[in-house]
């Protein structure tokens, strides 16, 4: 059965973001973005929560793309391809071809999508991860560590929700980022 994925670049104290908001510091180069392109290949549907929904839909056209890396177009060929589900009760409509909106969050829906699905599913943002994980929905957590201590921010991950890890895979990147790939036990 595919499984649902949740992938998040994070410093190595934890947060997706800093405390102004910014994430700059985890753009990834471009031995790792040439990873997350052969992870994310796999990928059949995003689910999103608005913001995360409102930062990663540049990838539908971004400006200039012609003149970009063949890396950088590959991410964005892959984004386009993929299904996205976006969970908004303030959006009205996608920006986003192959997007549909969903109001709420439904543990049971998010089964049968993995029960259906022909590839895997990946969920993107921490809070909507934070209920798939409460829900036991989370396959496998894939975290590239950036090497920032940021001293506070958006968590990466959940407070108040114990899961039990299996390291399953590991990376070193040159840049000093390090890939950890768990399965939830």
């Amino acid at each position: 059965m595919p499984r649902l994925i949740y992938s998040a670049m994070a410093s190595l104290d934890g947060y997706i973001e800093d405390a102004q908001g910014s994430f700059a510091w985890a753009e990834p180069d471009e031995e790792v973005h040439r990873f997350v392109n052969d992870l994310e290949r796999g990928v059949g549907t995003h689910l999103l929560g608005r913001r995360m929904y409102e930062t990663l839909v540049y990838w539908e056209r971004p400006p200039g793309l012609d003149d970009q890396p063949a890396f950088v177009q590959d991410f964005a060929r892959i984004w386009q391809s993929a299904d996205k589900v976006v969970y908004s009760r303030t959006l009205q409509a996608p920006e986003s071809a192959r997007t549909r909106i969903e109001r709420e969050f439904d543990p049971a829906a998010v089964r049968t999508l993995k029960e259906q699905a022909d590839r895997d599913l990946a969920i993107g943002g921490p809070e909507l991860a934070a209920v798939a994980f409460a829900n036991g929905l989370v396959d496998d957590l894939y975290i590239f560590m950036a090497p920032v201590v940021v001293g506070g921010g958006k968590r990466a991950l959940p407070d108040g929700v114990r899961i039990d890890l299996e390291l399953v895979d590991q990376r070193r990147f040159r840049n000093g980022t390090v890939f950890l790939r768990y399965r939830t036990g």
